[in-house]
């Protein structure tokens, strides 16, 4: 995925210094459909790129002014609806296409929206596009002739073809008989295809949060509020717990008991029963923040890690760069480069529930052996965020944990890339000490900011 154009405050948020409005919104439509289209001059056939969104209520602006900017620049437009973010990547992939563009603000309140780009491989659009279309933006408009202007057309059997795909991801000689799942759809984008998936695969499913109304999306439900989806696998005596973010692409799940595990445990899962099926080339990449307990679980079983920076992004270029296939976040974005171009909920969710079926066994055993150091993360609100950061109360106050914590622990002190926060994460064997260094950077953080 290529950077967002993302709002912090709905579409009164800003792209540097560019409001995200109905004007900037068919605007960048303009100039990616000319950038487009002046890539694809060799071809004879007319560049097309497919608009997919979340159920957000600005999804329907946003949609009708890209559609508006794309076809001015005489590039075709199809239109799927509210489509998860990785069906959108599938979906440009198979049907050949030139881009294809989300409007989504992912795990965001509704009041936010953004708009993310795959190139026609399914993957982020290349350096030299994505700069190529921000050159354009401050360029004047022209509409095309009216002959060379672009169509727009609905593209009906989207959601059958996402629901085979992600179904080929799973072993043709297993099936989910017998297993009852409740599936969690944070009325986002993966309403109407989540529970499907695993239904026709044989699955017994209860789907809850799946009735969007344009302000529900992940209103106290899906992948970020995962306490829903815990009381309705108690309450339905459910085997197993799939909870989504509001375009689909994270995963939480939670066991028959209701406990929850993260991305961390799901990918030791996943990873453990790759590597016991020789089907592990390489190593795993992780993040900055990904938990201590997996690099050391990994280790154990003689796996690889790499950590790259906070983002799926950073994930997925550190795994073509080595050539592995397996990585993600502790948040849930888990990608299976052999499954997809890109982080899937669904998808990894079925890579969890193979592990399972083919070692006959629950998720609470799979992900046993990893026992989760205590973590705690603060949010700390400044407005001047690397000043506070570099500091020198802030830095001794980190060596100092750092120094207590050893090779048990770790601090990651991280400006935040899209809201005016600075991250302050500790980790260790011991909650009490974790929370008291915590505390104290967090503190040292605000006097340097108020400085």
């Amino acid at each position: 995925m290529t950077r967002k154009y993302f709002g912090t405050d709905g579409i009164r948020g800003t792209v540097g210094a560019e409001p995200i409005t109905p004007d900037f919104v068919l605007r960048l439509g303009y100039a990616a459909g000319r950038v487009l289209a002046a890539t694809g001059r060799k071809s004879a056939e007319r560049p097309a790129v497919l608009i997919g969104k979340d159920t957000r209520v600005s999804g329907y602006m946003m949609e009708s002014a890209l559609e508006a900017g794309l076809s001015s620049a005489g590039v075709d437009v199809l239109l799927v609806g509210p489509m998860p973010t990785p069906a959108v990547a599938y979906l440009t992939r198979a049907l050949r296409l030139s881009a294809g563009i989300v409007i989504s603000a992912s795990h965001n309140p509704h009041e936010d929206n953004g708009i993310k780009f795959f190139s026609g491989e399914g993957a982020k659009l290349p350096d030299a596009i994505e700069q190529s279309i921000e050159r354009e933006l401050s360029r004047p408009l022209k509409c095309m002739a009216s002959g060379r202007l672009g169509k727009a057309r609905r593209v009906d059997d989207a959601a059958g073809r996402y629901i085979e795909f992600c179904k080929t991801t799973f072993p043709s000689h297993l099936d989910l008989k017998g297993m009852k799942i409740v599936v969690d759809c944070a009325n986002g984008a993966a309403y109407h295809v989540a529970a499907p998936v695993f239904h026709e695969l044989g699955a017994d499913v209860e789907a809850i949060a799946a009735e969007p109304d344009g302000f529900n999306i992940n209103d106290g439900v899906g992948a970020t509020a995962p306490q829903a989806l815990q009381a309705a696998v108690r309450r339905h005596r459910a085997d197993i717990g799939i909870g989504l973010d509001g375009d689909g692409d994270r995963l939480v799940m939670v066991d028959a008991a209701g406990r929850l595990y993260d991305g961390d445990q799901l990918l030791y899962v996943i990873a453990r029963h790759r590597k016991e099926k020789r089907r592990l080339p390489g190593g795993v990449v992780g993040t900055q923040m990904t938990n201590l307990a997996l690099e050391h679980a990994l280790r154990r079983l003689k796996v690889p890690f790499l950590r790259a920076k906070v983002g799926d992004r950073y994930v997925l270029e550190m795994l073509l760069e080595k050539r592995w296939q397996l990585g993600g976040e502790n948040s849930g974005h888990i990608v299976c480069l052999d499954k997809h171009t890109t982080g899937d909920g669904i998808i990894s969710a079925l890579q969890v529930l193979c592990a399972l079926t083919e070692r006959r066994t629950t998720l609470a055993k799979a992900a046993g052996a990893i026992k989760l150091y205590p973590q705690t993360l603060i949010n700390v609100k400044v407005a001047r965020r690397e000043r506070a950061v570099a500091a020198a109360d802030v830095r001794r106050a980190v060596a100092s944990a750092q120094a207590a914590l050893g090779g048990g622990g770790r601090v990651l002190l991280r400006p935040s890339g899209t809201e005016p926060v600075v991250r302050v994460m500790v980790e260790g064997r011991k909650s009490s000490e974790v929370r008291g260094w915590a505390d104290r950077i967090a503190a040292a953080v605000r006097t340097a900011a108020a400085g």
